[in-house]
């Protein structure tokens, strides 16, 4: 199980892309990686396959990144934090900052 999840906003904590903030647009498990928007920015060249396709040449887009390098940023603190897991009195569990406390 991981602490990263589809729509938490997240930093990058290395990389080209250090102190950059995104949403994570989906994670691969299998691969360790998430896909993060606006992060890891990388020009691919592309053929056309067909008629209807017009992006041909050399196209921006994002890989994924290594959850090992992303922090889920606190909605109360507004910083990079480490989470937790709590249970909680319903019998459910659920993510928390450790810095504050607060559900993720």
């Amino acid at each position: 199980m991981f602490k990263i999840r589809k729509g938490d906003t997240v930093a990058v904590l290395t990389g080209k892309d250090k102190g950059k903030q995104g949403k994570v647009m989906y994670v691969l498990p299998e691969k360790h990686k998430a896909l993060v928007e606006g992060i890891n920015y990388v020009k691919k060249a592309k053929r056309r396959t067909s008629q209807e396709q017009q992006h041909s040449g050399i196209v921006q887009m994002e890989k994924p990144v290594a959850i090992s390098n992303l922090a889920v940023i606190c909605k109360s603190c507004n910083v990079p934090a480490k989470t937790g897991i709590s249970v909680l009195k319903d019998k459910t569990k659920a993510r928390i900052c450790k810095k504050c406390n607060e559900a993720i």
